[in-house]
């Protein structure tokens, strides 16, 4: 029934965020910058409560990456605004986003053990699927300056590696 639960909230935030690319295209890149921010962000309190709850040493490690390209993708970030004397935009996406991610982490938190494992990987894999579908298709063609444009697709390449992570993970603990 807990799966079922976080199932359900991973696939609400999949179809939100797949509903809103067409929105998301239409954004400066300032808001796609915080946009994607946020998204790190997130990423990296999935992998917090990974740590937290999971004894899974494949999990921990997954979990341990996540803080780590997450974190580091986002110092670049900060550092490209800060060259480029801007500041990243919230909206309306990073919001529904960060609404989405309280659910799925009360959901999550409230798992133990493989049942923890299990919808922690899907999330991971849903999560990344969605985010990496977003910044290829809607956020990098209509992003205005270069260097911020190299700089998604700089993290796009360090996400699909996670997505693929995240998929061997799912088929590990099924």
């Amino acid at each position: 029934m807990k799966i079922l639960v976080s199932a359900i909230a991973i696939a609400s935030a999949v179809f939100a965020a797949q509903a809103s690319a067409q929105e998301v295209a239409e954004l400066n890149d300032l808001e796609m910058a915080h946009i994607a921010y946020t998204a790190d962000n997130i990423d990296i309190r999935y992998a917090h409560l990974a740590l937290a709850i999971s004894t899974n040493p494949d999990i921990h490690t997954f979990a341990n990456t996540m803080i780590s390209d997450h974190t580091a993708v986002n110092a670049s970030a900060l550092g490209l605004l800060d060259k480029l004397g801007a500041t990243a935009q919230d909206n309306f996406f990073s919001q529904a986003l960060n609404e989405g991610a309280e659910k799925i982490i009360n959901d999550l938190s409230e798992l133990r053990g493989a049942e923890f494992d299990k919808a922690y990987a899907a999330n991971e894999l849903a999560y990344h699927q969605t985010v990496n579908g977003l910044v290829e298709g809607a956020m990098i063609p209509n992003i205005d300056n270069e260097e911020v444009r190299a700089l998604f697709q700089q993290g796009l390449e360090i996400f699909k590696v996670h997505e693929g992570h995240a998929e061997m993970m799912v088929k590990a603990v099924n």
